[in-house]
């Protein structure tokens, strides 16, 4: 088999039920680790210039580091991710409070979403890629969402070194979705050096700005003189100042989409050791977050993870749409199932 697949025992739920942990690897040596806990990324082990492998996804070395506190490790969140305004919205004529988990805003779906709940799991394995299909079933009034939902996240590893994730949504009813995967990368390996000189690109001439609790205000503005211009490829440090307490902005993804409907999302580059990071996507947006509330007390994967220690780029609609009629909608409907590919190339 050019690509193998393994599992291993990753620890057990409050309940004593046992939670395995799914091992891909190509034969050059690319690892892929997932859980399905959350259907997420734990460890995604990449070689630099030298050949030298390192984990570069911020996680943890069991299952118990992701049932306590975290910031969504490598998870696969929604059922809406980033954040809807004053934690409700109205669909119809029905007003569906949620719960608040930011401030005044629902985050990722809430406390649990679908980032801290067990999915099914079923080995993929083909001629030239391997992974894992997880699958889970969100009742009607889950989080405070209307209908019920069933959720697919298929990982996938081939022997190029393309991780390829693809989410799914089917719905018996209207209702608002926005999945992402939700992987720190540190590509100098996750542990206690920061992002700050990682070299990022971002293509996207566009973002929404904020209001002060972090939702946008509707306005599409150019990136054009901020120091959110990633356009061509900038150090993340190199403005960071201007932008407290850091980086958490959508991006408008202007970049033109290929055959599969893919488009370039962005590009991270560690300068030192030569890995990078492609990202391709489907969707209209892309979220980046600069790990600005890790704080050094987290212990993971390679050590503790200090402030900047990890880089998100999380595809998505944008955030609260369901208040911006002029976005893109994520009202997911029967006849229209939600469909999100994102792939990850990884580079030396």
């Amino acid at each position: 088999m050019p690509v193998n697949l393994t599992t291993v025992p990753f620890g057990s739920m409050p309940d004593g039920s046992a939670v395995k942990l799914f091992v891909v690897q190509n034969r050059a040596g690319v690892k892929l680790m997932l859980s399905p806990y959350g259907a997420t990324i734990t460890e995604l082990h990449a070689p630099d210039t030298a050949g030298n492998f390192a984990n570069i996804v911020l996680g943890f070395p069991s299952l118990d580091g992701y049932l306590g506190p975290h910031p969504h490790f490598g998870c696969t969140v929604g059922r809406v991710a980033n954040r809807i305004r004053g934690a409700q919205f109205t669909l119809g004529d029905q007003l569906y409070p949620l719960e608040a988990n930011n401030g005044p805003n629902c985050l990722h779906g809430g406390k649990l979403g679908l980032g801290r709940r067990l999915w099914r799991a079923t080995a993929l394995e083909g001629a030239d890629a391997a992974g894992v299909e997880f699958t889970y079933i969100s009742p009607d009034g889950e989080d405070g969402f209307p209908g019920s939902v069933q959720f697919g996240a298929i990982y996938t590893l081939d022997e190029k070194g393309i991780v390829r994730l693809e989410m799914s949504a089917a719905v018996d009813t209207p209702t608002p979705i926005n999945l992402t995967n939700h992987a720190y990368f540190n590509l100098c390996g996750a542990g206690p050096r920061d992002v700050l000189g990682h070299e990022l690109t971002i293509a996207a001439d566009f973002y929404t700005p904020l209001d002060d609790t972090q939702i946008p205000t509707g306005e599409i503005r150019s990136v054009i003189g901020t120091p959110l211009d990633f356009r061509t490829p900038k150090k993340i440090g190199q403005d960071i100042a201007a932008i407290e307490p850091g980086y958490d902005h959508n991006y408008v993804l202007t970049s033109e989409a290929d055959s599969k409907g893919l488009r370039l999302a962005g590009a991270v580059r560690d300068p030192v050791g030569g890995r990078g990071l492609r990202i391709l996507t489907t969707q209209p947006g892309v979220q980046l977050y600069t790990g600005n509330h890790l704080t050094g007390t987290l212990l993971g994967n390679g050590g503790l993870y200090p402030r900047f220690g990890g880089l998100c780029l999380e595809t998505q609609h944008f955030p609260d749409a369901v208040h911006h009629p002029h976005f893109p909608s994520i009202i997911v409907e029967p006849a229209r199932p939600y469909h999100h590919v994102v792939e990850y190339h990884l580079e030396h």
